[in-house]
């Protein structure tokens, strides 16, 4: 099967990969094509359709700046209506032509001689492009345990990342192992139909309250009829969050009125003093993810409800043990475990000199602004290492990469090959090093997904505010790159 030559290949159509395509597609840029493993768009907003399942920022914030939604239904969307909204944006902007659906990508080779890369997918298509980029996003891949005796066990068993919607979980017995940002979610949404319901917790997260309403006929009305209106809304909601960077990465103290907050929470919502108490974080607030909700707490102090702390040790054939020992009946096990975000690239990248990027990370992943990678030219990562956020939201970076990536392209037009040196690489992140060395993610005295378990150093979240990340990647410099000339 021939190779259809393009100029960029984007892998992934998530909120990364479609905000790539439509800044491409709007800057002129006409060969490009945009590959998805799935057979319909959205990325982790069309694989999570748990119960409850939302997000936990504003919806006029998480939300493409250029493609602003006016009729939003509530404060904080809901997963429907925010895939709902990428359908749209993909249909409005004319993307859905330079999309390609069932194309699992397997490997990426770098073309040494012709400055060119081969994509390969698992039906046996092949691109050849000038240039890559990879948005296949950080929370794509479930982390599931591996549970001695799991194996044997007789009822259903499934991560919230792939709910199974026709297992009827009325009149079950229902684990839930993990209590992070979707078990809030889904644990308040299915209290009510099952029979029984025991929640494994290894350590409990900090809760604030979620101050969600309905947007009313007069919100509406102003949103979308006076632009000016939607982006007042967007500025001052963008600002709320980001003076919260403060407290993660400078000065834990700045986060004590959240702190009493969340303590208040607790007390008004679990009357309860020994349920109270095994509720209660022994690490600083912002350590871990902060969560929001109104709904956790409440869904915990049911009679019907009950907490395990330290874990599970083994599943039987009808029961999950927890690490004590007690064997709790269950038909049903759910793991509430979150996303792999070390290992987000599952297919073979193969850069200068055959150096594959599995080779490259594997003491760690890490990346030049999160975005290209020294050994792998005409390669930009979407949402890389230490991109994430903790306090604001996410799209907010991805059009800060995406101009970046677009500002690179357009210079790199009559030129064969872009490749950061190692040099500015190393020193980039020694810079993120020492910042993150004092963040609460750090300092804080717990262990989290933030970062890799085999070094314990933070790849995942930039440690700074949203607008240090954006004058960084407002300009591309040249001098921090090899740039081969065609």
């Amino acid at each position: 099967m021939p190779a259809e030559h393009v100029d960029i290949v984007v892998i992934g159509a998530g909120f990364s990969g479609l905000g790539v395509a439509a800044r491409l597609d709007k800057a002129g840029f006409r060969s490009f094509r945009v590959l998805e493993a799935a057979e319909d768009l959205g990325g982790t907003w069309r694989d999570n359709t748990y119960p409850g399942c939302g997000c936990d920022i504003p919806a006029p914030l998480y939300s493409y700046s250029f493609a602003q939604k006016p009729d939003w239904t509530r404060l904080f969307a809901g997963q429907p209506e925010i895939l709902e909204y990428l359908h749209d944006v993909a249909r409005r902007r004319k993307l859905l032509d330079r999309l390609r659906f069932g194309q699992r990508v397997t490997r990426a080779s770098w073309d040494e001689a012709a400055g060119r890369w081969d994509v390969t997918t698992a039906t046996g298509e092949t691109y050849r492009a000038r240039f890559v980029v990879s948005a296949v996003g950080p929370l794509h891949f479930p982390a599931v345990p591996e549970l001695p005796g799991v194996e044997s066990f007789r009822g259903e068993v499934f991560h919230s990342a792939r709910w199974r919607h026709d297992v009827d979980l009325t009149g079950k017995r229902v684990a839930v192992i993990g209590t992070g940002a979707s078990a809030i979610q889904f644990v308040p949404a299915i209290v009510d139909r099952v029979a029984a319901l025991t929640v494994f917790q290894r350590t409990p997260p900090w809760i604030v309250p979620k101050a969600d309403r309905a947007f009313d006929a007069r919100h509406k009305f102003w949103a979308r009829w006076f632009p000016p209106y939607r982006w007042y809304v967007r500025d001052r909601l963008y600002w709320i969050h980001e003076k919260r960077a403060v407290g993660f990465v400078a000065d834990p103290a700045a986060m004590q009125r959240t702190a009493d907050l969340a303590r208040r929470l607790l007390r008004k919502q679990v009357p309860d003093e020994e349920l109270r108490a095994r509720l209660t974080p022994d690490y600083t607030i912002g350590c871990k993810r902060l969560l929001i909700s109104s709904t956790w707490y409440p869904a915990l102090s049911r009679p019907h409800v009950s907490v395990v702390s330290g874990g599970v040790a083994s599943v039987q054939p009808d029961a999950v043990v927890s690490s004590d020992g007690t064997a709790v009946p269950a038909d049903v096990l759910v793991y509430g475990t979150g996303f792999d975000t070390q290992h987000t690239i599952r297919f073979d990248v193969v850069g200068r000199g055959g150096r594959t990027l599995a080779d490259a990370w594997r003491g760690g992943n890490q990346a030049y602004l999160g975005t290209t990678v020294a050994g792998f030219p005409n390669l930009f990562l979407m949402v890389g290492p230490n991109t994430g956020l903790g306090h604001n939201s996410q799209v907010f970076m991805i059009e800060a990469q995406a101009s970046y990536v677009l500002a690179a392209l357009r210079r790199l037009r009559r030129s064969k090959s872009f490749e950061v040196r190692p040099e500015v690489q190393s020193a980039f992140n020694d810079w993120l090093d020492s910042r993150l060395a004092h963040t609460v993610w750090q300092t804080g005295g717990c262990r989290s997904w933030y970062q890799d378990p085999r070094s314990g150093r933070n790849t995942v979240l930039w440690p700074a505010g949203t607008v240090e990340f954006w004058r960084r990647t407002r300009r591309v410099r040249l001098a921090d790159y090899v740039v081969e000339p065609a």
